[in-house]
């Protein structure tokens, strides 16, 4: 009698047998490409004018930057996709810890970088870091996490003001005395749309968000400038020639672009009048050279990733890997939509750059990482589980289907079902895991 064939393992699949990446993988995927390549365009034609008549080389400054971090960015976003998602739940304090020793850093004399009387940066030279921009990817690893492991304890006050409020709070803090009002609004907002899916009382969500209110709005009274920012918000065009004057040229480049815009390349306000043309207010500049038509087609695939990041999350083995994969997409949503609402008017200006399209290193950086631990939960969601010490184990779903070899490593050796026992019921317990 021929020996028994040994299980083929799942590496050993040839590529041709192998499941492909859910649509949500490929959604995720192809939209962040697409946002990239539209953000070294804009970057490009947002800065290059200006920086020509400012003498600063020959005009492709930002552009070099924005391709060499996005660069780094895309190979952090592969290595995270690839795998280790089982490893983040034990890192995260250590992260979290990091993230709170460089926010303190920040504000020690000879240590911050102050640029236009904020200290925000770490770094030498043209190489710098935000460090508050770390601590937003940590805070949604830390929320999620703990949301997962004690959803019980999480239902009261004071079972969430002190293991997640209490850290939230007092990261915010940190970054709003920069001063980063912005960074600090996108924490609160991710954090808060975080409880929400994870099933937090409203009425506690309110009472939350009612405190929450109270103390910006008291931060912002503190300090007169924040208070003239917040009045020219409500109407720029009274304030046109101060404190209001970046919120009506960005509402003048909106209105000259009409449908299809003036042309790439062709915006007068990036080059005279709009400050921040690349970063915060880039929007703009797209809004001017290709029209609605662009900035819709800029929302539409932000509209990709929120529809298909709330899918992996939907889908997603564990109570963990959902709540993570819900906070990442809101980290990304409640970021865009800051930029964006500020752009447009609706909201106060904040400062917060347009996820993958700002020029911006620090930002890239993490939010191609988020990205990339969102690519991870999609392609795993399915096929591996993912879980915390002490959680429910959830759903298992079997990625592979029947005829793939993670069920032929579950069956007996010669192709038959193991008998179930107690024996056999270990085995596949284990093999899950």
């Amino acid at each position: 009698m021929a020996p028994a064939a040994r299980p083929m393992s799942v590496s050993a699949v040839p590529k041709s047998r192998r499941k492909p990446k859910p649509v949500e993988y490929n959604i995720l995927f192809t939209a962040t490409l697409c946002l990239l390549a539209a953000g070294a365009v804009m970057v490009y034609s947002a800065s290059s004018a200006r920086t020509l008549l400012e003498g600063q080389g020959d005009g492709t400054v930002y552009l070099v930057k924005y391709l060499g971090f996005g660069a780094v960015g895309l190979v952090v976003m592969q290595l995270l996709a690839r795998g280790g998602l089982e490893l983040l739940p034990r890192v995260t304090p250590a992260l979290l810890g990091f993230s709170f020793v460089l926010l303190v850093a920040v504000k020690i004399p000879g240590i911050g970088i102050e640029v236009n009387g904020a200290r925000r940066w770490l770094g030498v030279g043209p190489v710098q870091f935000q460090p508050s921009e770390l601590m937003k990817l940590a805070l949604v690893l830390y929320a999620a996490g703990l949301l997962a492991t004690t959803p019980g304890r999480l239902k009261t006050v004071k079972g969430v003001t002190g293991p997640l409020l209490l850290v939230a709070a007092a990261a915010m803090a940190l970054i709003a005395t920069q001063p980063d009002l912005g960074t600090s609004l996108v924490i609160a907002f991710t954090l808060g749309a975080l409880l929400l899916v994870a099933g937090i009382p409203l009425g506690l969500i309110g009472k939350i968000a009612a405190i929450g209110v109270v103390l910006v709005m008291l931060f912002i009274l503190i300090e007169p400038y924040r208070a003239a920012r917040l009045t020219a918000f409500i109407n720029p065009w009274a304030h046109a020639d101060s404190i209001g004057f970046q919120s009506v040229q960005g509402q003048i480049a909106l209105g000259s672009g009409g449908f299809f815009g003036v042309g790439l390349g062709e915006s007068v306000q990036k080059v005279f009048y709009l400050p921040e043309a690349h970063t915060d207010f880039i929007l703009a500049v797209i809004g001017e050279e290709l029209g609605i038509a662009g900035v819709c087609g800029l929302l539409f695939l932000y509209g990709l990733i929120g529809y298909a990041g709330l899918r992996t999350a939907k889908t997603a083995a564990t109570r963990y890997a959902q709540l993570l994969a819900a906070g990442l997409t809101a980290l990304i949503m409640c970021q865009a939509l800051l930029n964006i609402f500020a752009v447009l008017g609706i909201a106060p200006l904040t400062g917060v750059p347009l996820p993958f399209i700002s020029s911006g290193s620090s930002s890239l950086l993490v939010l191609l990482a988020t990205m990339g631990l969102l690519l991870n939960i999609a392609a795993r969601s399915t096929s591996h589980l993912v879980a915390l010490p002490g959680e429910p184990a959830g759903r298992r779903e079997d990625a592979q289907g029947s005829g793939g070899a993670e069920s032929v490593d579950r069956s007996g050796r010669d192709g038959r079902p193991r008998r179930s026992g107690a024996g056999g019921g270990r085995a596949a317990e284990g093999g899950g895991r």
